[in-house]
Protein backbone atom coordinates (compact mmCIF):
# COMPACT_ATOMS: atom_id res chain seq x y z
CA UNK A 1 0.00 0.00 0.00
CA UNK A 2 1.41 3.31 -1.01
CA UNK A 3 2.19 5.99 1.58
CA UNK A 4 -0.07 9.00 1.81
CA UNK A 5 1.89 12.04 0.91
CA UNK A 6 1.21 14.91 3.30
CA UNK A 7 1.61 18.27 1.74
CA UNK A 8 3.99 20.56 3.56
CA UNK A 9 2.68 23.92 4.60
CA UNK A 10 4.84 26.97 4.98
CA UNK A 11 5.53 28.05 8.57
CA UNK A 12 6.20 31.60 7.49
CA UNK A 13 4.01 34.20 9.21
CA UNK A 14 3.02 37.24 7.24
CA UNK A 15 3.97 40.24 9.39
CA UNK A 16 2.83 42.87 6.92
CA UNK A 17 -0.33 43.71 8.83
CA UNK A 18 1.56 43.94 12.13
CA UNK A 19 4.15 46.30 10.61
CA UNK A 20 1.37 48.49 9.23
CA UNK A 21 -0.21 48.77 12.68
CA UNK A 22 3.15 49.54 14.31
CA UNK A 23 3.93 52.32 11.83
CA UNK A 24 0.43 53.76 12.20
CA UNK A 25 0.83 53.92 15.97
CA UNK A 26 4.29 55.44 15.64
CA UNK A 27 3.00 58.07 13.22
CA UNK A 28 0.11 58.87 15.56
CA UNK A 29 2.34 59.41 18.60
CA UNK A 30 4.79 61.56 16.62
CA UNK A 31 2.06 63.80 15.18
CA UNK A 32 0.16 64.24 18.46
CA UNK A 33 3.16 64.69 20.75
CA UNK A 34 4.12 68.20 21.83
CA UNK A 35 7.72 69.10 22.50
CA UNK A 36 8.48 70.24 26.02
CA UNK A 37 9.18 73.94 26.08
CA UNK A 38 12.47 75.00 27.68
CA UNK A 39 12.09 76.55 31.12
CA UNK A 40 12.73 80.31 31.25
CA UNK A 41 14.91 79.77 34.34
CA UNK A 42 16.26 76.23 34.94
CA UNK A 43 16.92 75.69 38.63
CA UNK A 44 18.36 72.92 40.79
CA UNK A 45 15.72 72.29 43.42
CA UNK A 46 16.73 71.26 46.96
CA UNK A 47 16.55 67.56 47.74
CA UNK A 48 13.92 65.98 49.96
CA UNK A 49 12.71 62.52 50.96
CA UNK A 50 9.07 63.59 50.94
CA UNK A 51 7.06 62.07 48.09
CA UNK A 52 3.99 64.17 47.30
CA UNK A 53 3.04 64.93 43.73
CA UNK A 54 1.71 68.30 42.67
CA UNK A 55 -1.88 68.33 41.40
CA UNK A 56 -2.14 67.67 37.68
CA UNK A 57 -4.08 70.88 37.07
CA UNK A 58 -4.97 74.15 38.71
CA UNK A 59 -1.43 74.99 39.85
CA UNK A 60 0.63 78.11 39.09
CA UNK A 61 4.38 77.92 39.67
CA UNK A 62 6.71 80.68 40.84
CA UNK A 63 10.31 79.87 39.90
CA UNK A 64 13.04 81.62 41.87
CA UNK A 65 16.72 81.61 40.93
CA UNK A 66 19.54 84.12 40.95
CA UNK A 67 17.28 86.63 42.74
CA UNK A 68 15.02 86.54 39.69
CA UNK A 69 11.38 85.47 39.69
CA UNK A 70 9.44 83.76 36.87
CA UNK A 71 5.78 82.82 36.65
CA UNK A 72 4.00 79.89 35.02
CA UNK A 73 0.22 79.49 35.11
CA UNK A 74 -2.31 77.00 33.69
CA UNK A 75 -3.14 77.56 30.04
CA UNK A 76 -6.86 78.11 30.62
CA UNK A 77 -6.31 81.27 32.68
CA UNK A 78 -3.43 82.86 30.77
CA UNK A 79 -5.48 85.11 28.52
CA UNK A 80 -7.85 86.17 31.30
CA UNK A 81 -4.92 86.96 33.58
CA UNK A 82 -3.15 89.03 30.92
CA UNK A 83 -6.34 90.95 30.16
CA UNK A 84 -6.68 91.81 33.85
CA UNK A 85 -3.02 92.82 34.11
CA UNK A 86 -3.32 95.01 31.02
CA UNK A 87 -6.27 96.75 32.62
CA UNK A 88 -4.75 97.47 36.03
CA UNK A 89 -1.30 98.33 34.62
CA UNK A 90 -2.63 100.39 31.70
CA UNK A 91 -0.81 98.36 29.05
CA UNK A 92 -2.23 97.23 25.71
CA UNK A 93 -1.56 94.06 23.72
CA UNK A 94 -2.48 92.96 20.20
CA UNK A 95 -4.57 89.89 19.51
CA UNK A 96 -1.48 88.14 18.18
CA UNK A 97 0.36 88.87 21.44
CA UNK A 98 -2.53 87.46 23.45
CA UNK A 99 -2.32 84.26 21.41
CA UNK A 100 1.43 84.08 21.94
CA UNK A 101 0.94 84.53 25.68
CA UNK A 102 -1.55 81.65 25.75
CA UNK A 103 1.22 79.39 24.40
CA UNK A 104 3.84 80.74 26.78
CA UNK A 105 5.00 78.13 29.29
CA UNK A 106 6.53 80.67 31.62
CA UNK A 107 7.98 84.17 31.60
CA UNK A 108 10.04 86.60 33.64
CA UNK A 109 9.86 90.13 32.27
CA UNK A 110 8.30 93.38 33.54
CA UNK A 111 4.80 94.06 32.20
CA UNK A 112 5.98 97.08 30.18
CA UNK A 113 8.44 94.86 28.27
CA UNK A 114 6.08 91.91 27.81
CA UNK A 115 4.76 93.08 24.44
CA UNK A 116 8.20 93.22 22.82
CA UNK A 117 9.10 89.95 24.52
CA UNK A 118 6.07 88.23 22.96
CA UNK A 119 7.10 89.55 19.54
CA UNK A 120 10.37 87.62 19.73
CA UNK A 121 10.79 84.18 18.20
CA UNK A 122 10.37 81.35 20.76
CA UNK A 123 14.05 80.46 20.45
CA UNK A 124 15.13 84.02 21.19
CA UNK A 125 12.98 84.26 24.33
CA UNK A 126 15.05 81.72 26.23
CA UNK A 127 18.42 83.26 25.40
CA UNK A 128 20.49 84.35 28.36
CA UNK A 129 19.80 87.90 29.47
CA UNK A 130 16.51 88.32 27.61
CA UNK A 131 14.36 87.70 30.69
CA UNK A 132 15.34 89.79 33.68
CA UNK A 133 12.67 88.48 36.02
CA UNK A 134 9.34 89.85 37.25
CA UNK A 135 9.73 92.81 39.64
CA UNK A 136 8.76 91.90 43.20
CA UNK A 137 10.11 94.76 45.30
CA UNK A 138 7.86 96.87 47.50
CA UNK A 139 7.85 99.81 45.06
CA UNK A 140 7.01 97.87 41.90
CA UNK A 141 5.52 94.60 43.09
CA UNK A 142 4.32 93.12 39.82
CA UNK A 143 4.55 89.56 41.11
CA UNK A 144 1.81 90.37 43.62
CA UNK A 145 -0.43 91.55 40.78
CA UNK A 146 0.28 88.53 38.59
CA UNK A 147 -0.57 86.09 41.37
CA UNK A 148 -3.68 88.01 42.39
CA UNK A 149 -5.03 88.37 38.86
CA UNK A 150 -4.28 84.72 38.06
CA UNK A 151 -6.22 83.62 41.16
CA UNK A 152 -9.13 85.86 40.20
CA UNK A 153 -9.11 84.58 36.61
CA UNK A 154 -9.21 81.00 37.90
CA UNK A 155 -12.08 81.79 40.24
CA UNK A 156 -14.03 83.56 37.49
CA UNK A 157 -13.79 80.60 35.12
CA UNK A 158 -15.18 78.16 37.66
CA UNK A 159 -17.71 80.67 38.96
CA UNK A 160 -19.15 80.81 35.44
CA UNK A 161 -19.21 77.01 35.27
CA UNK A 162 -21.00 76.89 38.62
CA UNK A 163 -23.59 79.41 37.42
CA UNK A 164 -24.11 77.31 34.28
CA UNK A 165 -24.65 74.23 36.42
CA UNK A 166 -21.77 72.26 34.89
CA UNK A 167 -20.04 71.87 38.28
CA UNK A 168 -21.38 71.63 41.83
CA UNK A 169 -20.50 73.74 44.86
CA UNK A 170 -17.88 71.29 46.12
CA UNK A 171 -16.05 71.19 42.78
CA UNK A 172 -16.18 74.98 42.57
CA UNK A 173 -14.67 75.24 46.05
CA UNK A 174 -11.75 72.99 45.05
CA UNK A 175 -11.06 74.00 41.44
CA UNK A 176 -11.92 77.67 41.86
CA UNK A 177 -8.96 78.07 44.19
CA UNK A 178 -5.72 78.36 42.21
CA UNK A 179 -2.92 76.48 43.94
CA UNK A 180 0.55 78.02 44.05
CA UNK A 181 3.90 76.19 43.99
CA UNK A 182 7.30 77.77 44.69
CA UNK A 183 10.19 76.23 42.77
CA UNK A 184 13.35 77.69 44.21
CA UNK A 185 16.98 77.02 43.40
CA UNK A 186 18.84 75.14 46.14
CA UNK A 187 21.50 77.88 46.22
CA UNK A 188 19.04 80.76 46.34
CA UNK A 189 19.37 83.07 49.32
CA UNK A 190 16.62 82.72 51.90
CA UNK A 191 15.50 86.39 51.88
CA UNK A 192 14.41 86.04 48.25
CA UNK A 193 12.31 82.96 48.96
CA UNK A 194 10.87 84.61 52.06
CA UNK A 195 9.94 87.67 50.03
CA UNK A 196 7.94 85.47 47.64
CA UNK A 197 6.24 83.76 50.60
CA UNK A 198 5.38 87.14 52.09
CA UNK A 199 3.75 88.19 48.81
CA UNK A 200 1.53 85.11 48.92
CA UNK A 201 0.66 85.62 52.57
CA UNK A 202 -0.24 89.26 51.86
CA UNK A 203 -3.03 87.78 49.73
CA UNK A 204 -4.09 85.42 52.54
CA UNK A 205 -2.54 82.56 50.57
CA UNK A 206 -0.96 80.71 53.47
CA UNK A 207 -0.95 77.24 51.95
CA UNK A 208 1.33 76.55 48.99
CA UNK A 209 3.64 73.86 47.61
CA UNK A 210 7.44 73.83 47.73
CA UNK A 211 8.94 71.95 44.79
CA UNK A 212 11.90 69.71 45.70
CA UNK A 213 13.90 66.91 44.13
CA UNK A 214 13.82 63.37 45.49
CA UNK A 215 16.91 62.10 47.28
CA UNK A 216 17.84 58.79 48.85
CA UNK A 217 16.86 58.50 52.53
CA UNK A 218 20.30 57.06 53.30
CA UNK A 219 22.00 60.39 52.54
Amino acid sequence: MGKVKISKKSTRIDMTAMCDVAFLLLSFFIMTATAKQPEPKPVDTPESTVIEKLPDEGVATITVGGKQVFFLMPREIRRGTLERMANIRNVSFTEEQYKEFENLEGFGVPINKLGSFLSLKPGDRVKEGVQEGIPYDSINNQLFDWVKQAREAQRQIYSDKFDEGTIDAEEFKVKGNLEIAIKGDANEEYPTIKRVMDILQDQKKNKFFLVTGLRNEDF
